[in-house]
């Protein structure tokens, strides 16, 4: 494995969760907590984008997002990792194109909160993410309904699974998602930066 890499073994199940983390907040580790749970995950890798293409406005500089994104983590099962930048690659479906043969045997899930769901269709590729690895989505307030009626949600739909089958995601071939309901947080990195109250 290349230096600066996370570490993972055959046959463990990791949930990927991308984003800016501009900054990241306790948003991220409810969802991280709760997908280590639900999903009876392994590990929970949080990729520190060096920029998101859906945005028109450049995040603060990478050294320091990922630095106070590892600052906040306390569970050794929870990394962050700037993996994408030093793979030069800013897309989510070439970063997991690159994942699978560096680590053959890994079961990955990608996570997204349900606001996320709502426009995965404008994502770069998304049918070929979603036949890459399966999707844990993440409930979020004022986006779950959308999230379910969402374009995303539609095509995929027999793909979904059942919430209280959630532990077997990890192990399914892609397509499958599933949508998991959790504690509400109205944390978001926008607000956050705005210095707006939650």
């Amino acid at each position: 494995m290349r230096t600066g890499f996370p570490l993972a073994r055959p046959g463990q199940r990791i949930g990927i969760l991308g984003g800016s983390f501009d900054p990241a907040h306790d948003g991220h580790l409810l969802i991280s907590r709760v997908a280590l749970r639900r999903l009876d995950l392994d590990r929970v890798w949080w990729l520190v984008s060096p920029g998101n293409p859906l945005k028109t406005r450049g995040p603060a500089p990478l050294d320091g997002r990922l630095a106070a994104a590892r600052a906040m983590l306390h569970d050794p099962r929870i990394i962050a990792t700037d993996i994408e930048a030093r793979l030069g690659l800013r897309k989510t479906a070439d970063t997991l194109a690159a994942l699978a043969p560096l680590y053959p045997g890994v079961r990955f899930v990608w996570l997204m909160g349900s606001d996320n769901m709502v426009q995965f269709h404008h994502w770069d590729r998304w049918r070929q993410i979603a036949d890459q690895v399966p999707l844990a989505v993440m409930a979020r307030p004022g986006s779950r309904l959308a999230a379910r009626q969402s374009v995303a949600a539609t095509v995929l739909r027999d793909a979904r699974l059942p919430e209280g089958r959630a532990p077997l995601l990890a192990g399914m071939p892609a397509p499958a998602w599933v949508l998991l309901n959790l504690p509400m947080s109205g944390l978001s990195s926008t607000r956050l930066r705005e210095g707006a109250a939650p």
